[in-house]
């Protein structure tokens, strides 16, 4: 059987017009890979998280507008120069594919990032009939693969800094999936985990299972596990009781946004492991790559948080219903952590530091 690190999370297979992902939705009870040529097939992949985490997401949607305008240009005998009416037709077209995706999901700011980085890609050719549309397919192609690219070198940069505020032998505690599966390789939380199993630190992690969809259960302790990472699997309501008795020496977090106060949207929960680090004065880290910074975003109340069905809650792991029919359930798949209870957001270009607002702004003048 496979092993779920002998492949990317996102593959383009340039040959087959499509994309390749692990459908995470089966994990870990069988490594299914599938292969997404639709728009409504990219779109229900990133909506029914069976491609997940930020940095994929974004990886997800830039390879995903290069082989839909791949797939236009070939239907749609568009080919030729770029300009004219091939030019409006191929921006309608783009314009058209870049709105639908990016609504596939809300919260995760590298969705609407990426698409408009292949966006300026777009509007960097020139529309004078000197470059053909198959110029302008490449040069989506480039871009895509260049944020793919940059995804590796950014989480392995995290890893070295997170690295930095940990000793051997560290337990370490983790929640939701910010691993290998969130990213293209090594994962922004996990990166220090894998750098420092490569390096012989033997941290002792430990995996919050993360409710409602389990992606600590299903998808961190299978990914660790499997490259051989010590790894304890706990509920979430576990976490205090796990803190108090000693064996945690530091909290690493993904996100999947950041306010420019210092504010993180991660998985629902997070903000609890947060209090509770705080309590027990045990050092809590985010990681996030510059791209899940969201600079427009002043605080943490105005990051929109995605709700979800009701089913997630009640009935969904269950063979049959655990809730009372018609019961209402309150059920966002993200919180807030306030910036006060993070003691560093590790970034590819360091670790910014309280005041978030003036290390965040400093940061950004600087890239």
């Amino acid at each position: 059987m496979p092993s779920i690190n002998d492949h990317d999370s996102v593959e383009l297979l340039d040959d087959q017009d499509a994309l390749q992902i692990i459908d995470q939705t089966k994990l870990p009870g069988s490594i299914e890979i599938i292969r997404l040529k639709t728009a409504e097939e990219i779109w229900d992949a990133i909506c029914q998280l069976k491609v997940r985490g930020a940095p994929a997401i974004g990886v997800t949607a830039a390879m995903g507008m290069y082989i839909l305008m791949k797939g236009f240009v070939s239907s749609h005998s568009s080919a030729g120069a770029y300009a004219g009416e091939n030019e409006r037709r191929f921006r309608e077209a783009f314009e058209k594919y870049s709105e639908y995706l990016n609504s596939s999901r809300p919260t995760a700011v590298n969705l609407s990032w990426a698409l408009k980085r292949m966006e300026r890609a777009l509007d960097s050719c020139p529309k004078d009939g000197n470059m053909t549309t198959a110029d302008v397919l490449g040069r989506l192609r480039a871009e895509a693969c260049a944020i793919r690219d940059e995804d590796v070198e950014v989480c392995r940069k995290i890893g070295e800094y997170g690295l930095t505020v940990l000793k051997p032998g560290d337990g370490i505690l983790t929640h939701c999936n910010a691993g290998q599966l969130a990213t293209i390789r090594y994962g922004t939380a996990t990166a220090p985990i894998y750098l420092g199993q490569e390096r012989g630190y033997n941290f002792r992690v430990f995996c919050d299972e993360t409710r409602p969809l389990l992606q600590g259960a299903r998808l961190t302790a299978f990914e660790l596990t499997s490259a051989g990472v010590d790894c304890t699997l706990e509920c979430d309501n576990m976490c205090a009781s796990l803190m108090k008795s000693g064996q945690i020496q530091a909290i690493l977090v993904g996100c999947d946004r950041v306010a420019a106060n210092g504010d993180a949207a991660n998985k629902i929960g997070t903000s609890v492991v947060a209090i509770v680090a705080a309590r027990y004065g045990i050092p809590f880290y985010v990681c996030a790559p510059t791209s899940t910074i969201d600079i427009s975003v002043p605080t943490g109340d105005g990051i929109v948080i995605e709700q979800r069905k009701a089913e997630e809650v009640t009935k969904m792991w269950y063979s049959s219903p655990m809730a009372p029919s018609g019961v209402k359930v309150y059920n966002p798949a993200f919180d807030v952590t306030d910036h006060d209870l993070i003691s560093g957001i590790i970034t590819e270009y360091g670790i910014l530091r309280e005041p978030y607002e003036r290390s965040i702004a400093a940061l950004f003048e600087r890239i």
